[in-house]
């Protein structure tokens, strides 16, 4: 089965507002190649480092919180 790629990577950045702490970053929790096509996307700094958290770009966390609202705000 295939499946839509950008559709999890939108999921997967909006989910990361649930660990989001120090204005800008988030908990590395999520498959390796989702973080690296958000990073390659723009919307997160490069994953692949000694941190325990991603950092996010301004575009990143303004696009995460929007789809965080689009998915889970009740209506």
């Amino acid at each position: 089965m295939e499946y839509d790629l950008d559709k999890i990577d939108d999921s997967v950045l909006a989910l990361l507002v649930l660990t989001l702490h120090d204005f800008n970053r988030a908990w590395k929790q999520f498959d390796w190649e989702v973080l690296d096509r958000l990073y390659v996307k723009g919307l997160i700094e490069d994953p692949k480092n000694k941190n325990k958290s991603i950092v996010f770009t301004e575009a990143g966390l303004n696009k995460s919180k929007r789809l965080f609202d689009d998915f889970f705000e009740k209506q």
